[in-house]
């Protein structure tokens, strides 16, 4: 019960997460104006303030690491003596292919 729970979260994390990370803007602009742009104090360009956006994506992050090795470690600790392939009969065993030993159009030798 309490793996279906945490699954559930992980799941809703997980997409909460693409969506805030996807919704944020690129940076890229900033690294180039830092390198020969005008209005650029710092190295890779001036740091704003932590918006909502930045604040969702640091929890959000935090809470699918805690799902993920909670789920690892709740995997590890179930130990399954059955295979996954336990209830299958195996219907036909394929047989090893053999190369013929008299070929049809054997290489021409030189003379």
């Amino acid at each position: 019960m309490i793996i279906a729970l945490i699954t559930v979260i992980h799941i809703i994390v997980c997409a909460f997460l693409i969506v805030v990370v996807l919704l944020q803007s690129g940076q890229g602009g900033d690294i180039a104006a830092a390198f020969g742009g005008m209005g650029s104090q710092t190295a890779f360009g001036p740091r704003g303030s932590a918006t909502v956006l930045s604040k969702a994506t640091t929890w959000s992050a935090v809470i699918f690491m805690i799902t993920s090795i909670t789920l690892s470690i709740f995997a590890a600790r179930h130990k399954s003596s059955s295979s996954v392939l336990s209830g299958v009969t195996p219907t036909q065993k394929s047989q090893p292919v053999q190369k013929p030993t008299n070929p049809v159009n054997p290489t021409p030798q030189p003379k």
